[in-house]
């Protein structure tokens, strides 16, 4: 079976397991506050609600985000690159953020939350019910929420085709993200990118190509920023990693061949500073992944 260009083995697609169903005291206040769900035992059963229709949707993948309710991390906000991102968004005129392979979109609503404007924020993923779920995760209606959710997929030049990376640093003028049928509108309009758990799905050529058709995206004044959390590997090559029973194989880059890649290949060598942390992510008890976190900036 396959999950992007990651190959599993397993018996059987895993259940849904809700011992994976663990929030953070920060976590739980967020989603509290966004869902106006007080009780710990009625934000449980309601997300597991919409867990449940997401696995379905997904056509019985084990994505482990879904199946280990890691869309429940607050993951942008962990970036060390998040308050920059905030940053962005309060000081920079029509700064845009966007969410890619965002799931429900749940760092969207935090940074949102957070104070990046809502309209400014656009969530796109390839599964159009997921963000459909989003909107009944947070108790919204697209009347009632500002930010964008745009279904498309990447590979999909109709929806994102590769352009060069801007050179031009004078502001864009505003658009409305409401209005928008793909990305291609925001060509050298994006000041932050969220890639989180998305490249570690494709393989080396694919990412190769995320990277090039995002850098299109980006906004060329300072500070325009892309970043993500993804397999990693101290040589880049192909990696095994074992989930609640199930073996994923995918491709990971290294810190060194994802740097040489944004630096000198998708961007003119010099022009972003590219910044990697490869660390080990624990895995419940038994046992981690290799995972790095990383930022292109442009310079």
């Amino acid at each position: 079976m396959t999950l992007g260009d990651i190959t599993f083995q397993t018996a059987s697609v895993p259940i849904v397991d809700t011992s994976f169903y663990k929030m953070s005291p920060a976590q739980a206040a967020f989603f509290k506050t966004q869902t106006g769900i007080d009780d710990d035992e009625d934000l449980k059963r309601h997300i597991l609600e919409v867990q449940a229709k997401a696995y379905k949707a997904n056509f019985a993948a084990p994505y482990p985000c879904i199946h280990r309710f890691g869309f429940l991390r607050l993951n942008l906000s962990n970036s060390s690159v998040y308050e920059h991102i905030l940053k962005l968004g309060r000081e920079r005129p029509d700064a845009v953020l966007l969410d890619i392979g965002c799931c429900f979109g749940v760092d969207a609503r935090k940074a949102a939350a957070d104070g990046f404007p809502a309209k400014n924020i656009i969530a796109s993923d390839v599964v159009e019910e997921f963000l459909q779920l989003s909107h009944e995760l947070f108790k919204t209606t697209p009347a009632s929420y500002p930010g964008s959710l745009l279904p498309g997929d990447i590979f999909d030049p109709e929806f994102l085709s590769i352009a060069t990376p801007s050179v031009n640093v004078f502001p864009a003028p505003a658009i409305d993200l409401s209005s928008l049928k793909s990305l291609n509108p925001l060509h050298g309009r994006v000041s932050a990118i969220n890639a989180i758990a998305f490249f570690h799905l494709f393989n080396e050529e694919k990412q190769l190509y995320i990277a090039r058709a995002l850098a299109g995206l980006l906004s060329a004044q300072p500070g325009s920023v892309i970043c993500g959390f993804d397999n990693g590997a101290v040589e880049k090559g192909t990696i095994t990693n074992n989930l609640s029973g199930v073996e994923y194989r995918g491709f990971a880059h290294s810190p060194e061949s994802w740097s040489s890649l944004w630096d000198g290949e998708v961007f003119e060598k010099g022009t972003v500073k590219v910044e990697t942390e490869l660390a080990e992510f624990p895995v419940d008890d038994k046992g981690h992944l290799m995972m790095m976190r990383w930022s292109v900036t442009r310079l």
